[in-house]
């Protein structure tokens, strides 16, 4: 028997059958209800014991203090967690943390602070008496994937006794779909999260990924889809409102639901073929039991990528082709590029945007991540992070090199670079990066479907 999370995932029985996994798809319609009746339908509650300790799992991408956070399809909802904290209660489970590390500064403890507040989990920690923890301020505890492959996790989680793992319905621009597994990224250290960024084809992103459960307590895995997201993980994806919600206490069988109503075989998303595929399970759904709702009828494709274009004027995203930008190499990122230069990306790309006058630039080729390396020939290339930096600060093919070497990179540094480079950006745009998330906001304005109570505590 092989285990995953915890849990079996998969074993031959006595005449080789398939273990079946159950996994429940509900309509979200009125709280409390609709969360207990997801939870219950998969056999979630059959792990809940009286007395043990719990630790809820959210997925709090990213927050800013400086505006309205546009929540949807990005950050769990408050909804479910609530609902969730009070069916625990109801089981006789007092010992609940709730836990989350946050993507800022690892030095930074009034942002966590602001979502917990905001969020409402402070209130929930006055009503039922949960505890709630910034992962980054806790102790991590060195753990073997695998022959020296070691990540740092979370001390808290691994010496729980349950974990309720509660990710957003959301695709994403490097794995495709980010669900239950992803969101276990959030459960390691700021180390280890750019360490699963290698570019190492063995060790890549989608490996560790993969793996990222292994050491996990049992776990029960409900997918928040009230809101889903297209071309996440981040507020500058497409915000819908689908009203589902996924159950299943094998993570593996929750995630491959989870892509399917994304519109995203589980064979075509690295993490989750490699998982099943070292589980020795199927990855077309052919083991699970699935009850409630017929995915096949309410599954809708959410993309994950952002289109670039190439040709000989330039290669970069094809908002900025459309535009009529040259002289500009903006290579596409890759799954080497970690989250917090990725933060920076899209700021950069929107300042190029605005920078452009009509006049073409100097043949500037910019590289991100870990893995690219320069084209002969360019006028200047730009390098991105230390990682970036280090690979190709001795490279041949570069005749002018403009290095932004920090991680994460300085904004003043990246204005001062593309300065040289003849691009200039508006420094403004950086100094006010954290009212960005205000503009994405505004699109959903009006729109009854975009409900801030859902990320209340009444």
């Amino acid at each position: 028997m092989l285990l995953f999370a915890g849990i079996p995932a998969y074993k031959i029985g006595g005449h080789g059958e398939l273990k079946i996994e159950k996994v429940s798809v509900v309509r979200y319609e009125k709280p409390y209800y609709s969360v207990k009746k997801a939870i219950l339908d998969c056999g979630g509650s059959e792990y809940f014991r009286p007395g043990m300790r719990v630790f809820i799992k959210p997925n709090i991408v990213f927050w800013t203090r400086s505006c309205p956070f546009p929540k949807w399809g990005v950050i769990t909802t408050s909804r479910v967690i609530e609902d969730t904290v009070v069916l625990l209660k109801e089981y006789g489970i007092d010992d609940i943390t709730i836990g989350e590390g946050i993507v800022a500064d690892p030095r930074d403890e009034k942002t966590p602070a602001h979502a917990f507040e905001s969020l409402g989990y402070n209130r929930l920690s006055e009503r039922y008496g949960i505890k709630r923890i910034n992962i980054m301020k806790r102790p991590f505890k060195d753990i073997e994937l695998e022959n020296g492959v070691y990540l740092k996790f979370n001390q808290d989680i691994l010496e729980s006794d349950f974990l309720i793992n509660i990710p957003v319905l959301k695709s994403h621009n490097q794995t495709v779909v980010s669900l239950g597994l992803k969101n276990l990224k959030g459960t390691i250290n700021f180390a280890s999260r750019k360490k699963c960024h290698s570019p190492d084809p063995n060790h890549d992103l989608h490996y560790y990924i993969s793996r990222i459960a292994d050491p996990m307590p049992p776990a029960l895995t409900v997918i928040d889809g009230i809101y889903s997201l297209e071309r996440g993980p981040a507020f500058d994806g497409k915000m819908r409102r689908s009203n589902l919600l996924v159950a299943s206490p094998d993570i593996l069988s929750a995630d491959m639901v989870g892509a399917k109503l994304l519109g995203h075989e589980p064979s075509n998303v690295s993490h989750l073929a490699r998982a099943a595929a070292r589980s020795g399970r199927p990855a077309d759904l052919s083991d699970l039991e699935i009850s409630g709702e017929n995915i096949e009828e309410i599954s809708s494709y959410h993309e994950y990528d952002f289109a670039y274009l190439s040709d000989d004027r330039g290669e970069m995203p094809g908002a900025l082709a459309r535009q009529g930008l040259q002289g500009l190499f903006y290579r596409k990122f890759d799954d080497t590029m970690c989250t917090y230069c990725s933060g920076l990306n899209g700021l950069i790309l929107a300042a190029i945007r605005q920078a452009w006058q009509g006049e073409p630039w100097d043949n500037v080729e910019v590289l991100t991540g870990k893995k690219m390396e320069p084209s002969p020939g360019m006028g200047a290339t730009i390098l991105i992070g230390q990682c970036m930096h280090k690979k190709n600060r001795k490279h041949p093919n570069i005749e002018k090199m403009l290095a932004i070497k920090g991680c994460p990179p300085d904004p003043q540094e990246i204005v001062d670079v593309f300065k040289q480079a003849g691009i200039e950006l508006d420094p403004g745009l950086f100094e006010q990066a954290d009212q960005l998330p205000g503009f994405f906001m505004s699109r959903y304005e009006d729109n009854p479907d975009f409900d801030e109570s859902f990320f209340r505590v009444g």
